[in-house]
């Protein structure tokens, strides 16, 4: 058997330690820890130290994969920051864990190590080329090519949640994100609530399903009202959907990729919901001839895709 290896994610909100050989997509052990924000990158740092040196020790671990929610130097093995976390800028992260752990690191960004264990392991297994996409709190990308996670010494790839939908997206706020992802659905829903020409009886029916409380939308409560039937909440989720479409086929476009690997939680929609209408907006703009040369398929991974990715990333730098 391949000697094991140890997988850490480092996100927002969680941090996850798991240990596995690489080979497929099983681990022998998946822990999960709360983060602390305002603990701030030394709070997690607290954590690595006090659970990664048991794993490493258990199960003789080789070398360790960091997927990191954000930036990162992967070259250098440097955070380049976090937009959630405060104190990562420029903290040499493998440096950190080599000396703690007293083994080899290596460091991606989170989505990256999700593109490469779906490519390897996952929804996008034995494809040449897959373009992965998370659409969540933010929409990231990732591209893996022959098994090779594309991009990894230079500063971003497949970002498709910033591209600029348009001509008219004049800054960097105008991003496929900013009307894609969970919060932008539900903000932009919270928007349309406060005009004047809304149906009244969407209006209530929104109001209805929050409590009264606009603040208490969410991406999930607008696809229920929108599987009501809500013309508000049919509208915002349809914009949403088809703007993501867009995004993805100029992916497409420029890479012919054979699968596109979507999760995140708003695909969590579904089938109805999002991915039919997602293939459909695909399909509408992609460059013809390549129209039914790939698939759109869900994530198939789980909650371990990371620390799947940065296990099959930690034997060597495959960038």
């Amino acid at each position: 058997m391949s000697a094991p290896y140890l997988g850490i994610e480092i996100g927002g909100t969680k941090l996850q330690f798991g240990v596995g050989t690489g080979q497929s997509g099983e681990l022998l052990t998946l822990i999960r820890r709360d983060v602390d924000r305002g603990a701030g990158a030394a709070g997690i740092l607290r954590q690595i130290a006090e659970v990664a040196p048991g794993l490493v020790a258990e199960y003789a671990v080789a070398a360790v994969g960091i997927g990191f929610g954000g930036p990162v130097d992967a070259v250098a093995g440097r955070v380049t920051r976090s937009n959630q976390v405060a104190g990562w800028e420029n903290m040499p992260l493998v440096e950190w864990c080599t000396e703690l752990l007293g083994i080899p690191a290596v460091l991606a960004n989170d989505c990256d190590c999700a593109a490469l264990a779906e490519a390897r392991y996952g929804a996008g297994r034995g494809a040449a080329t897959v373009l992965y996409v998370t659409v969540g709190t933010g929409i990231g990308g990732g591209l893996v090519v022959g098994d090779k996670l594309l991009g990894r010494g230079r500063p971003a790839v497949a970002e498709i949640g910033h591209l600029r939908p348009g001509t008219d997206a004049a800054t960097p706020a105008d991003t496929v994100e900013a009307v894609a992802a969970g919060p932008a659905i539900a903000q932009a829903v919270r928007r349309r609530l406060g005009e004047d020409a809304v149906p009244p009886e969407a209006r209530q029916d929104l109001l209805r399903r929050c409590g009264d409380d606009p603040e208490r939308l969410t991406a999930k409560v607008v696809a229920e009202a929108a599987a009501g039937g809500n013309a508000i909440a049919t509208a915002v989720l349809q914009h949403a959907i088809q703007t993501l479409g867009w995004a993805i086929a100029q992916a497409l476009t420029l890479t012919a990729a054979d699968v596109v690997v979507v999760g995140g939680g708003v695909s969590l929609i579904g089938e109805a919901g999002f991915f039919e209408p997602l293939r459909e907006a695909v399909a509408g703009y992609v460059f013809a001839p390549l129209r039914g040369s790939y698939r759109v398929v869900p994530a198939g991974l789980g909650e371990g895709v990371v620390v799947c990715g940065a296990v099959g990333l930690a034997p060597q730098d495959r960038g």
